[in-house]
């Protein structure tokens, strides 16, 4: 009896010295933590505005990207029911960085570093080029066509829900390419109604609100403008040809497009919605025609 206690004492022992760190599961609590957490930076940046404007411009930039990884985690925890504390552990962090450079900014807000030596003449040249060659800036208004990797309904989605799409088409400017075909496109549910037996229209608000790029992710501002009916592999690749411009939907591998969703009518603030009291429902593998609200800079453009 005493043998087969200690066996199974040791079996229990091995188990959890061979379960990873980041299993651990994250709880609802620690995530109104980061919620918490990201309260106290905003106050923290807006102490820091009044020092210098700048630096907290630059910080705000920050808080607003990790405030949505921090509602995309929520989202994931909810979904899921397992959160890796690998996960949680890096926003935290990152979160109490940005608190610690707010306010560490009031030691230093009375400092003013010395002018710096102009650069030889026949180093600017190079220097500009170069920064021309590692950037490019995607310009406010520029359209992008996005593939849905999944089904968004407005009878079974909620607020702050996440999805996935990929882009169709190299994104061009000035002849180099900021942001290529099948880049990720991270959006956003924003408000939802769903249809109900008063309320016949259904509508749904989403948003896109990053963009990777060769492995490094932007945060962007983006409105849904149209919705169009993914074809598939076999599309209208000769009626749409070969001179298509930034923001035309390819045929060939990437698909055609048969035209605009059925049912479907698009405010100008990207709020979809369903014009037959039905759900309004896009399907996987439809394309919405994004807006980029504000100009995106993407480094190490190709």
């Amino acid at each position: 009896m005493l043998r087969i206690k200690h066996a199974a004492l040791t079996a229990l022992v091995v188990t959890a010295l061979a379960a990873p760190a980041g299993a651990q599961n994250v709880t609802q609590v620690e995530i109104q933590r980061l919620q918490d957490s990201i309260f106290q930076a905003s106050t923290d940046v807006s102490q820091l505005r009044g020092r210098d404007a700048s630096r907290a411009g630059q910080l705000q930039t920050e808080l607003d990207d990790l405030r949505d990884e921090v509602i995309y985690l929520k989202v994931k925890l909810r979904k899921d029911r397992t959160l890796a504390r690998t996960e949680y552990a890096d926003v935290r962090d990152r979160i109490e960085d940005l608190r610690s450079r707010a306010r560490d900014d009031a030691r230093y807000s009375s400092y003013t570093p010395p002018a710096a030596a102009p650069a030889p003449p026949a180093a600017r040249p190079a220097a500009t080029t170069s920064t021309a060659r590692g950037s490019l800036e995607v310009p406010a208004g520029t359209e992008l066509d996005v593939r849905l990797g999944e089904n968004l309904n407005s009878g079974i989605a909620q607020v702050e829900d996440r999805f996935e799409g990929t882009t169709l088409v190299d994104m061009n400017v000035n002849g180099r390419t900021a942001i290529p075909a099948g880049s990720v496109m991270r959006g956003v549910v924003t408000a939802v109604e769903p249809a109900t037996r008063t309320n016949r229209t259904a509508r749904m608000t989403v948003s896109f609100d990053q963009v990777t790029v060769n492995g490094r992710a932007y945060p962007i501002r983006g409105t849904v403008t149209q919705a169009i009916e993914g074809e598939g592999i076999k599309g209208e690749t000769a009626r749409i040809g070969t001179g298509a411009g930034v923001g035309a939907i390819l045929g060939g591998v990437l698909g055609g497009f048969k035209g605009a969703l059925a049912g479907i009518l698009i405010g100008a603030g990207g709020t979809i919605a369903a014009t037959e009291g039905k759900e309004v429902d896009l399907p996987q593998g439809s394309v919405l025609r994004v807006r980029i609200d504000s100009p995106v800079q993407i480094t190490n453009a190709r």
